[in-house]
């Protein structure tokens, strides 16, 4: 019976080991980081730094106004270990180098109630290349697919119950996400709903990272929906578009 037991904690041991070795890639991540030229996609999602002139624009619309600004990596080091901001969160970065990130603010005076949804914003790069807005289930996911496989292992171990052999199978997640990284993606991300006249909302969005070959970005901010019918039927769409020059940043 010790040598069954032994046994199955063995094969246990090693189921663990190698989905912890095999199975951290998600599915998020295995797909196309751009719409655009198959040969392109080497290039692209790649950890490298940007500079983006200007950095810093404005736009009017309607009584709307739009204002984005590109937020370094260095940037975010800081922003996120505010405590008065993220209290027991702060300390850690969400983002990584492989993602482009934009703290937007929209300011609504329209006299309108807006319907914003950052699912349908877009990056362009002048190679061809389309990008779409990553939420935070793509960070996560670029978190647990960099983790070292014994955070994955050690996540099994945690939420594993007594069983036969003396260690059950885990109950929920192999890898959980972290609480820490998605509590500040939510905290900090531009979500999608209703901003009524006077309203003053902010938040970061997040692409990835272009072509590393890419000189000209243009930021869409589109489907921003007003003038409402009493059914909830938007008369007018509004659609902002930012435009950057781009350079990798040398060391």
């Amino acid at each position: 019976m010790r040598e069954a037991r032994f046994r199955g904690v063995g094969t246990f041991l090693v189921l663990v080991t190698a989905l912890g070795c095999g199975g951290r890639t998600s599915s998020l991540l295995l797909q196309r980081q751009a719409r655009g030229p198959i040969a392109e996609e080497q290039a692209v999602a790649k950890g490298v730094q940007w500079v983006l002139e200007p950095s810093t624009q404005t736009k009017i619309q309607d009584g709307v106004e739009v204002s984005v600004t590109h937020t370094t990596m260095d940037y975010l080091d800081q922003f996120f270990r505010n405590q008065s901001i993220f209290g027991r969160y702060a300390g850690l970065n969400p983002f990584f180098p492989e993602q482009l990130v934009w703290y937007v603010k929209i300011a609504n005076r329209s006299g309108q109630a807006l319907r914003v949804n950052p699912d349908r914003f877009l990056l362009l790069d002048d190679r061809g290349n389309q990008y779409h807005f990553l939420s935070p289930d793509y960070s996560t996911a670029l978190a647990e697919a960099k983790a070292p496989v014994g955070t994955a292992t050690r996540g099994v171990f945690e939420e594993a119950r007594p069983g036969y052999f003396g260690v059950g199978l885990p109950v929920g997640k192999l890898i959980g996400k972290s609480q820490q990284r998605y509590a500040l993606l939510q905290m900090s991300g531009l979500q999608a709903g209703d901003l009524y006249d006077g309203v003053v909302y902010d938040g970061l969005v997040s692409f990835w990272s272009p072509h590393t070959e890419a000189k000209r970005l243009k930021l869409i901010l589109n489907d921003i929906k007003t003038q409402f019918n009493p059914n909830g039927e938007a008369g007018k769409t509004l659609e902002f578009v930012f435009e950057f020059t781009a350079n990798l940043r040398t060391q």
